[in-house]
């Protein structure tokens, strides 16, 4: 009896690799709806009032001073080390090759720009909205501080937001943004939600952020990614005009190379009397679509037929005289005797 070996589920996910890639019928892009367009509102007051208490050196500053002197880091030695590395999944390099790597496998698999684009414009978003407000409020952060209970705000730095906070918040947010199933984008939210979460506050343990810088990156990613889907149509024309052009270079690479022209031909000697009698038979020649002209009449004065040069004929003695006649004159070779008679008697 012949039984089948059961699949196991790494076989199965195996077999689903090597499948053709296939662009999916509909791919579900998120739309501005008026849950979302709430939840943006609120993001941006909440982004608005911590701005504002760290300004008029609130409470929060206050907080922001006791949690620095408690120096976590000094409390909980053991974990220095397995946080040191853990900080660096809010670093925008690393974090944007793994997502890119990802994302870019997952265009090629659906034929579709969609998601390398999205991940661009977001990580664009991000340096503009962030950098912006480092360099425009200038904080400093923990270890340059230079007046206790002070808000330490245009002094130079750029540390409020936390920038590893909030590219945490969108690298890892796009993954569950892009995702094809709500089951997949409910477990991705949650996991971007950790990680972004656990980034933060090992920045604060690091004493490399206050705690409101933290708080101000949360709120700052979470403006990008609830503000994508206004991207959207951009994205999408970007996408129909970079696979135009893949297409053109396409057709250019594959189109035939056309035939070399003839080389021209090389040129003959004509002897110089050839020449002559061409180039007079060219000037006679009729124009195409014209009569042909008649060949020139001899003068009266000449006899028909050839004649040939001055140089070539023979002298020839004029016969007779060229003087007028005279009576008393005689023609030569005649003799006195036969010309005149004879006088007298």
């Amino acid at each position: 009896m012949r039984t089948e070996r059961n699949l196991t589920r790494l076989d199965r996910v195996f077999a689903r690799l090597d499948r053709e890639p296939e662009r999916p019928a509909h791919i579900d892009v998120p739309k501005m709806s008026r849950h979302r367009i709430a939840l943006l509102g609120a993001t941006l007051a909440f982004y608005l009032a911590i701005v504002w208490l760290v300004v008029v050196t609130s409470w929060l500053v206050r907080l922001d001073w006791q949690v620095m002197f408690f120096r976590p880091y000094q409390q909980w030695p053991e974990i220095h080390a397995f946080l040191d590395y853990y900080v660096v999944l809010g670093q925008r390099g690393p974090t944007a090759v793994m997502v890119a790597a990802w994302l870019g496998w997952r265009s090629w698999r659906q034929h579709t720009l969609r998601p390398l684009l999205t991940l661009g414009a977001s990580l664009l978003l991000l340096n503009i909205t962030v950098g912006a407000a480092k360099l425009g409020m200038g904080r400093l952060g923990p270890h340059y501080a230079t007046t206790i209970g002070s808000n330490e705000m245009g002094l130079g730095g750029d540390i409020f937001p936390s920038g590893h906070t909030a590219n945490a918040v969108v690298t890892w947010g796009i993954l569950a943004y892009l995702a094809s199933t709500p089951r997949a984008r409910r477990w991705l939210s949650a996991i971007s939600a950790v990680v972004s979460l656990g980034v933060g506050l090992t920045t604060v343990y690091l004493g490399t952020h206050w705690l409101s810088d933290v708080v101000l990156g949360w709120a700052a990613g979470l403006l990008i990614l609830l503000a994508l889907p206004w991207c959207e149509p951009l994205i999408a024309r970007a996408e129909v005009w970079l696979l135009d052009q893949r297409d053109r270079l396409r057709e250019r690479r594959t189109a035939p190379a056309p035939a070399p022209a003839p080389a021209p031909a090389a040129p003959v000697a004509v002897p110089v009397s050839f020449k002559r009698r061409t180039t007079a038979q060219d000037e006679t020649a009729p124009a195409p679509g014209q009569a042909p002209a008649r060949a020139p009449r001899a003068p009266v004065y000449l006899a028909p037929g050839p004649h040939s040069a001055r140089s070539e004929r023979t002298p020839v003695t004029p016969v007779g005289s060229r003087r007028p006649p005279h009576s008393d004159r005689l023609p030569r070779g005649a003799t006195a005797s036969t010309a005149r008679p004879l006088t007298g008697g």
